[in-house]
């Protein structure tokens, strides 16, 4: 790892926009398969953080003041560790049936910045740097993997 890629860290957020609640029949298989993804983010090599509550997941936690949206946020050392983790096992098949347990959402639901180590986003943050996404698309301050750019390119911003 370089000395610049190792003074940051990659921030992604996700959300999604819940079909049913949480406790209910439609949502079932996703509730169950929180802590065993989670367990496996927790040990994937490039993991650094994730957002969570009391309860080991942020399940609670709500972004654009909607109770429908769902936040997801962490801290990778590379987009290469991120990608690995999202493309494999549990995560994978997770994604291939989000339509089951999510609505479609036509604008941005992930964005990706680069943060000095250590730091950990907050909810306000992630909401912003989605917002400047969709607004500008791909930037230095909030892009896509499949619009990336280097850490430290964003600097003063």
């Amino acid at each position: 790892m370089t000395e610049s890629t190792a003074s940051y860290e990659l921030a992604q957020v996700n959300i999604a926009h819940l079909k049913a609640p949480l406790d209910s029949p439609e949502l079932k298989d996703f509730v169950e398969a929180l802590d065993p993804v989670n367990a496996v983010a927790d040990a994937a090599d490039g993991f650094v953080w994730r957002l969570q509550n009391d309860s080991g997941n942020a399940t609670d936690l709500r972004v654009f003041g909607d109770d429908w949206l769902m936040v997801n946020m962490s801290t990778w050392r590379d987009t290469d560790a991120l990608t690995a983790f999202m493309y494999q096992g549990l995560h994978r098949e997770l994604m291939a049936r989000r339509r089951d347990f999510f609505e479609r959402l036509e604008e941005a639901v992930t964005a990706l910045w680069w943060v000095p180590a250590g730091h950990r986003p907050t909810v306000p943050e992630a909401e912003s740097r989605l917002l400047r996404l969709r607004e500008h698309g791909p930037t230095q301050q909030a892009f896509t993997l499949r619009t990336s750019f280097p850490p430290g390119a964003a600097e003063g911003s």
